[in-house]
């Protein structure tokens, strides 16, 4: 993952599934998720909401749900 953008192509289905734990099952806000995930990937992001966006997009698209609709928003 790069700093400030989720590209889909670098999301494998097990970060998928992850970025599922924390914002489905964990209930994290986008900010939460990002920082949970530079924590674990190190992907240098910080907490920005926008990326925790772009990445639960990302994660629902792998896994084939809209992430604009339950369980994701």
């Amino acid at each position: 993952m790069t700093h400030g953008t989720a590209d889909p192509a670098t999301i494998t289905s097990e970060m998928a599934r992850q970025i599922r734990v924390w914002r489905v099952d964990e209930g994290l806000t986008w900010r939460s998720v990002t920082q949970a995930a530079s924590d674990l990937w190190g992907s240098g992001s910080g907490g920005g909401q926008i990326y925790g966006r772009d990445l639960c997009a990302a994660a629902a698209n792998v896994l084939g749900g809209d992430p604009d609709q339950e369980p994701w928003n």
